[in-house]
């Protein structure tokens, strides 16, 4: 499952590595976006597959983040 940017902004923290187990809900990631700080939650359960992107770093709209492998 590919997990993409919900907003143009800055990842700003990865909060997980590769081939760390996440749950529904866990946050992945830390955006900064008009100077608030969004957290992006896991959408699915399963294992972080690939990380896209480092911190800090400029991501568009629909810009691809993480990959996770549904368990």
């Amino acid at each position: 499952m590919d997990i993409p940017a919900p907003m143009s902004g800055s990842v700003i923290e990865v909060l997980v590595s590769v081939g760390d187990h996440v749950t529904v809900g866990q946050e992945l990631l830390i955006i900064e976006s008009m100077k608030m700080e969004i957290p992006l939650e896991s959408p699915a359960t399963g294992a972080i597959a690939e990380i896209a992107i480092e911190a800090p770093h400029p991501v568009s709209e629909g810009d691809l983040l993480l990959r996770i492998t549904e368990s």
